[in-house]
């Protein structure tokens, strides 16, 4: 089985929340469900909507055809229609339909609620729940999982919803049997294990939450916000603070001091905010204190799109913050990966005092992705260091052979240092010129030890069999392997690990039939980090920079044009 429906409406009118319970039924049913979301960047108002595909196959990425459009404003028809499969079906509210739909009637599926909304006193914006209960009429689904998915996504909130939702199925049980046979939208009721349901920004959330975090510091930026929102609403729960501070400087300035004090802590924001806290990142270089920053990329430059996605800002990443220090930049592809990348990105950052900076972006963040199931290895997670009540001659940053100092907390019955000047051993600022040499050799010491220990975390994958080889990173992995599935004589290397880079894709690319490098940016980033540690030019480049992300068909067509497919 394979479906893909498209919920849309004016912003408000619940599109997003509605895919999401519909999203969360199929998987309750045990297919695997991919939720893309598209939205404006406004305040308030505009056109908003979710694309969900659902399959039977694992699946990580979505069409832009639809083989049904369910409406909940007169825009989504008129934006949306000429995107409708030659069987598809659009399902909408009567009093929206006009004269300019170009669908054949037959394939309009048009639904009177308002004896539903003026029966039980609904506010309008029930109708997208009760068109969610004729959907699942239509396609001839038992409404069982439907409304386990309401009591998922509106707890307390139910009971009402449940109420449209029965109704919206009596509602289509009105259809003409011979419409709806001629349609034939039914799904065959699936019996097999539920599926978990998470976006990139939750998954990052739970990664973080199971590395024992402490304090989440953050400014409100998209595509970053959601994950502040989730952290927020968990705390008390799970005994942690999120702190919404002034700016992104005041939030990891904030972040590098709460670690010093001992501390398991995290920032996150977008391109403009981490510009900000670039000045920090250097300082973390230099004082060592354990820090995780997300990175959530949105289109740029400047204020640029801020409701869409882009990969531009993997060399800011890598070089953020001036002067050579060590730091590790991990970009998930997907959000099983989101929750298990940022839980090594808390042991690294904590085991060798780095920065370790998350890579994500708006499409990694806020698609809602499913799998089977969400396994951690739990000897990585951080332990809390305790104030040491022994006196002993203390080195806050001792020279050692692997680079790792050490560490003790502030409290302690000792001195302990954190400098932004460089300083010797104690932590006293000098400029002896052996001193600055060997304090940053034994810095630099830690990126190799790094490189050999990430390499039990698996900091590329390879997908298919295959002489051409794909090249990518982050969010764009999901339409790539579904992609692959339609190509012949292709394999896909995804690079997780872009910092320190895992120098063994050398082997697997030096001996290739040809390579393409597939993107969301205009520049090919990947390229020039491929380039420089490698030593390897990649001249196929397939990219997107119109702040939307790839679908496979588009992948398959843009390779047909290199003559390569």
């Amino acid at each position: 089985m394979n479906i893909t429906i498209l919920i849309g409406g004016e912003a408000g009118l619940g599109s997003a929340r509605t895919s999401s319970m519909i999203g969360k039924a199929f998987t309750i049913m045990g297919y695997y469900v991919f939720n893309y979301r598209d939205y404006p960047s406004l305040i308030r108002g505009g056109h908003n909507f979710n694309v969900l595909h659902i399959s039977s196959e694992l699946i990580a990425s979505h069409e832009n055809n639809y083989d049904i459009i369910l409406a909940l404003d007169k825009k989504t028809i008129e934006k949306h229609e000429k995107n409708l499969k030659k069987d598809g079906i659009i399902i909408v509210e009567k009093s929206l339909l006009n004269d300019n739909i170009k669908t054949e009637k037959e394939r309009i599926i048009a639904l009177d609620s308002s004896p539903i909304i003026a029966k039980y006193s609904f506010p309008s914006i029930m109708i997208n729940n009760i068109l969610a209960g004729s959907l699942f009429k239509i396609m001839e689904i038992d409404l069982e999982a439907l409304l386990l998915a309401a009591d998922k996504e509106f707890k307390d909130k139910a009971e009402k919803i449940k109420l449209a939702i029965r109704e919206g199925y009596k509602l289509a049980e009105n259809i003409e049997e011979k419409k709806l046979a001629k349609i034939n939208k039914k799904i065959e009721a699936k019996k097999s294990n539920p599926k978990i349901f998470i976006s990139g920004n939750e998954a990052i959330g739970l990664g973080a939450i199971a590395s024992n975090l402490d304090i989440y510091f953050a400014y409100p930026m998209t595509p970053a916000t959601p994950l502040m929102n989730f952290l927020a609403a968990r705390q008390k729960q799970h005994g942690f603070l999120v702190l919404q501070l002034e700016d992104e400087i005041a939030c990891i300035n904030a972040a590098i001091a709460a670690s010093y004090a001992g501390a398991i802590t995290m920032t996150g924001t977008s391109g403009g905010g981490f510009a900000l806290m670039t000045e920090a990142i250097s300082l973390q270089g230099m004082n060592e204190i354990p820090l995780v920053v997300y990175l959530a990329q949105r289109t740029g430059p400047s204020t640029g799109v801020p409701t869409y996605t882009e990969q531009a800002d993997l060399e800011f990443a890598l070089k953020a913050g001036h002067g050579e220090f060590p730091k590790v930049v991990i970009a998930p592809g997907d959000a099983k990966e989101a929750f298990q990348r940022t839980i090594e990105a808390f042991y690294l950052s904590q085991k060798y005092r780095v920065v370790s900076i998350i890579l994500g972006d708006k499409h990694l963040g806020e698609s809602t992705y499913s799998f089977d199931t969400l396994e951690f290895d739990e000897s990585l997670i951080p332990k809390k260091i305790k104030i040491n009540d022994k006196k002993k001659d203390y080195k806050s940053y001792l020279i050692t052979d692997s680079g790792i100092s050490p560490r003790e907390l502030p409290g302690s019955n000792f001195v302990v240092r954190a400098s932004s000047y460089e300083h010797d051993e104690y932590g006293i600022t000098t400029e002896d010129p052996k001193e600055i040499a060997r304090m940053k050799e034994k810095r630099l010491r830690k990126l190799d030890q790094i490189r050999e220990e990430i390499k039990k975390f698996a900091p590329f994958s390879i997908y298919g069999n295959g002489n051409n080889i794909i090249l990518s990173w982050g969010s764009t992995k999901g339409a790539i392997i579904d992609a692959l599935r339609h190509l012949d004589d292709y394999k896909f290397i995804q690079i997780s690990y872009l910092s320190p880079f895992p120098i063994d894709v050398k082997k697997e690319i030096k001996e290739a039939k040809s390579l393409i490098v597939i993107e969301n940016n205009a520049t090919s980033c990947l390229s020039r980090v491929i380039a420089e540690n490698t030593g390897i030019i990649v001249d196929n480049k397939i990219l997107k920079y119109d702040g939307r992300p790839f679908t496979p068909r588009k992948i398959i067509d843009e390779l047909k044009k290199l003559k390569i497919a």
